[in-house]
């Protein structure tokens, strides 16, 4: 009886073994910065390898400066938030040997710096001009951000009496909102694609001397190895890229929304672009 008992509880873990397939698999590991455009990304792809995949995924926020460090050593797989060709310069330069680029996710991005369109300034030159108008202040995000550097640099080449403020992303769209709503004057660090472009009527500066780049593209970085330790996820990676920017402007406005959850935002993208998403898989 006891033979017995032992041989079916053997037979039912091996059951359920093969029921859960994604047990089996390896843990992924992808690095991403706090923000909008690459917490959005780094979702829908830790959702995508665990729903239809069977992978476990671990998602870890950390600086610019540490996710590309990470990749570059091998401690995690990939990200998915690569600002090139010029944002992340310094960083991919640092590591150019031990990562491998697996192209554009979405093209058409920019840095910048914005200002509610009810503003009169035009240019970043103007600045000066109108420095009490935005108190003297203009406001940035992380000071680890490759957009934070070229904003540094921008002060300097347009002789700036404004002060750059560091924060985060979530603290620059805060204080957009809080002078939208009194009508007041500011401008931030920006870029596109960014949900906040769809929700208020904003701007960009001109930027005459090009200090803070042209067009850019975000790209996935993976370690060196990878399409030989997991050769199915380097596969999904390689292909994995929005349709548009509009594709991705609505993933990151969907976690916009009050009580929004990111993966489920991510799950609920995966339901609502099914031909983007199985382009990916095949």
């Amino acid at each position: 009886m006891l033979k017995r008992l032992l041989a079916i509880m053997t037979a039912a873990l091996i059951i359920a073994a093969i029921a859960v397939p994604g047990f089996a698999k390896d843990e992924i590991k992808i690095a991403y910065v706090e923000w909008d455009c690459a917490a959005a990304s780094t979702n829908l792809v830790q959702a995508v390898l665990q729903e239809k995949m069977g992978y476990e995924v671990e998602i870890i926020p950390v600086a610019a400066a540490a996710m590309w460090q990470a990749v570059g050593t091998g401690d995690v797989d990939g990200m998915v938030t690569a600002w090139l060709p010029v944002t992340h310069a310094d960083y991919l330069a640092k590591v150019k040997d031990k990562v491998e680029n697996l192209g554009p996710i979405v093209g058409g991005a920019k840095l910048g710096w914005a200002v509610p369109s009810y503003v009169k300034a035009e240019s970043i030159a103007d600045l000066n001009k109108y420095a009490d108008k935005f108190d003297g202040r203009i406001i940035g995000i992380d000071p680890g951000a490759g957009l934070m550097r070229l904003s540094e640099q921008a002060v300097k080449d347009y002789d700036l009496k404004l002060e750059l403020m560091e924060g985060s992303g979530a603290t620059m769209t805060a204080a957009l909102s809080n002078a939208i709503k009194n009508n007041e004057w500011v401008v931030v660090t920006a870029w596109s694609p960014h949900w906040m472009f769809g929700k208020w009527d904003l701007k960009y500066l001109a930027d005459p001397k090009g200090t803070l780049g042209g067009e850019e593209h975000i790209d996935t970085i993976v370690r060196k190895g990878l399409s030989k330790d997991k050769p199915e996820v380097y596969a999904f990676l390689d292909k994995f890229e929005y349709k548009d920017a509009v594709q991705m402007q609505t993933l990151m406005a969907w976690n916009q929304e009050p009580g929004a959850d990111r993966y489920e935002n991510a799950k609920r993208f995966i339901k609502e672009f099914p031909e983007t998403v199985d382009s990916w898989l095949k």
